[in-house]
């Protein structure tokens, strides 16, 4: 269970992230949609685990390494936004949210 210090930080994380996607998104990765479905923060606050859901891609893994190489530039974005708020600016870690696509299949296999 995360703790309401951990909550606070990764809604403030996962609101900021995503008007930087949005914003600088268009620059880094043209033709993707990318969005934040979910941000988990360590314990001690040092690494934030983003979970995105990518649209309009077809080549999800390959978007996702793209992401990984710009993470210092997506950090330093961050912590132009949040560094007065927060201690520390985490580390990122990007993972693609399929829960859209794991739902999806569920409600295909139920209506057959």
């Amino acid at each position: 269970m995360d703790s309401i210090r951990q909550q606070k930080s990764a809604r403030l994380i996962q609101k900021d992230l995503a008007e930087i996607f949005l914003l600088e998104g268009k620059n880094w990765f043209p033709n993707a949609m990318i969005t934040v479905t979910q941000v988990r923060i360590s314990p001690d606050m040092s690494i934030a685990r983003v979970y995105l859901s990518l649209f309009a891609i077809k080549d999800k893994e390959s978007l996702l390494q793209d992401i990984t190489i710009h993470t210092s530039e997506i950090r330093k974005h961050l912590g132009n936004r949040i560094g007065k708020q927060v201690r520390i600016i985490p580390e990122l870690k990007f993972f693609i949210d399929d829960s859209l696509d794991y739902m999806e299949k569920i409600d295909q296999a139920l209506k057959k």
